[in-house]
């Protein structure tokens, strides 16, 4: 007799998902019509979120620029994929490289970072509006990968007010960076908060819940995505804009 674990449980509901979606693809292939391609920069196409997102446009035909302050450590190969120098609060160079961009991601992260600096968000949601602002009419739109600790349970208290003293400091960072960019009216903006957790190599299934301020959960009253299904529903977001000067989240 076979006793399944949780995350045996787990994997099973995600093939399940991932099966019922593929069925779905089939049946709606003959006369499906592809987004035109997008020229997409990510900040951060280097993370373990940012890869994703690169990954997911690439597989949908868009053109992408990662945009790396060391672009040698990046291995990714293809050939709509460029890859630039730049550092996202490098304001006038943020604004060089998004010339002529769709959609600018800023995937950008603190927390593995040697010496984390939570304040970074802040700083880069003002650096990337600033070069935006230069750009003026012919500015691309912002996604932003945020946090989980702005958003809300059902109670309307914040996810970050019952973390350990010591993990606040990054989701109020990107608190921070979210309440700055509510200030801002002339950039088309969009913050897409990842729910409690967001897991890696979880699988791409294409199912699943999006939500506004609260977040989301599922029957079993756990709040998850896979970064691959994440990396699904922003660029769902970059090619039929949805949630422009506004905050979104995702779950299953």
């Amino acid at each position: 007799m076979f006793i399944l674990g949780r995350n045996d449980m787990r994997r099973i509901e995600h093939w399940l998902k991932a099966s019922a979606a593929a069925l779905l693809l089939l049946s709606t292939a003959t006369g499906a019509v592809a987004a035109d391609p997008l020229k997409i920069a990510v900040i951060g196409g280097g993370g373990m979120i940012g890869q994703r997102v690169v990954r997911e446009a690439l597989d949908r035909g868009h053109h992408v620029t990662v945009i790396a302050r060391d672009p040698e450590r990046l291995t990714e190969r293809h050939e709509r994929l460029t890859v630039a120098q730049g550092d996202v609060l490098d304001s006038a160079r943020v604004a060089e490289l998004a010339a002529e961009q769709d959609v600018v991601v800023s995937a950008i992260g603190s927390a593995r970072a040697k010496e984390p600096d939570a304040t970074l968000y802040r700083k880069a949601a003002q650096s990337l509006v600033s070069a935006l602002r230069k750009l003026e009419a012919n500015a691309p739109r912002l996604i932003v990968v945020g946090g989980a600790g702005s958003l809300q349970n059902k109670a309307g208290a914040l996810l970050l007010e019952r973390l350990p003293p010591e993990q606040r400091s990054e989701h109020l960072g990107q608190k921070a960076a979210l309440d700055y960019y509510r200030t801002v009216s002339d950039v088309q903006w969009t913050y897409f908060s990842p729910p409690a957790s967001i897991v890696p190599d979880g699988g791409r299934t294409g199912v699943f819940r999006l939500g506004g301020d609260r977040v989301v959960i599922d029957s079993k009253g756990e709040s998850w995505i896979s970064m691959e299904d994440y990396a699904v529903a922003l660029i769902d977001e970059a090619e039929r804009p949805q949630h422009v000067g506004r905050r979104f989240t995702i779950g299953y």
